[in-house]
């Protein structure tokens, strides 16, 4: 059974595919919120904490508001293990890995793109609205992002960067699962969602794409991301 796709898949290993594209998501972002952790000088129980809660934080959220309760993570602890093995290795790892920008960025990328499909695809199996699945795919992509920079005492970047597209990047992911899911198995339709989000986060990384930004008399020119 394919659902339409014109690639069939056998649906026990579709489902298989889709649990371990949610465990990357999960390692990524463990991985990206330790690393905030060990750049902040952390303790590892901080790191931990930090790591889980980028991890899980924004499928928490969506899990809570759509009424998917208990949350998946508390539902299968895989998820938090994997988290944990994460957040350790970026403790490991701290020391060499923690200075290098594009190695958080593309653990937050990775992460971002993956959740933000997954809840996209979530949000269409419940039936909601256009914007229904976009809002719970964004969710799910930048929540437990908010909820790290708010925890490590900064401005969600979400809130600010308009030239390194974030959200922005989300929502577009969440788009792509809305417009092609009745074409393709939801396999198909998590990874080229995901890969629209990789593409929209390095075009405005290279400056080609910025959102725009309503400045008033006297302010100093920021940078920003959305």
């Amino acid at each position: 059974m394919s659902d339409g796709s014109p690639f069939p898949f056998d649906p026990s290993s579709l489902q298989t595919g889709l649990h371990y594209l949610d465990l990357a998501g999960i390692f990524a972002f463990s991985m990206s919120g330790a690393l905030t952790a060990v750049r902040k000088r952390f303790d590892i129980f901080g790191v931990l904490v930090l790591g889980g809660v980028t991890a899980v934080g924004g499928g928490s959220v969506r899990d809570t508001l759509v009424g998917n309760t208990p949350p998946l993570f508390l539902q299968d602890e895989t998820y938090l293990w994997v988290a944990i093995v994460g957040s350790l290795l970026a403790f490991g790892l701290g020391v060499r890995v923690a200075r290098l920008e594009r190695t958080l960025r593309l653990f937050d990328t990775l992460g971002l793109s993956l959740f933000a499909a997954s809840g996209a695809l979530l949000g269409v199996r419940l039936g909601l609205g256009p914007l229904g699945v976009v809002f719970v795919g964004m969710l799910s992509g930048v929540g437990g992002g908010v909820i790290r920079d708010l925890l490590t005492a900064q401005v969600p970047e979400v809130m600010y960067r308009n030239d390194q597209l974030y959200a922005t990047a989300a929502a577009l992911g969440a788009v792509t699962v809305y417009v092609i899911h009745p074409y393709f198995a939801d396999l198909e339709t998590q990874l080229i969602a995901a890969a629209v989000v990789i593409a929209v986060r390095w075009v405005s990384r290279r400056g080609w794409v910025k959102l725009p930004v309503r400045r008033l008399p006297g302010e100093e020119v920021g940078g920003g991301q959305n």
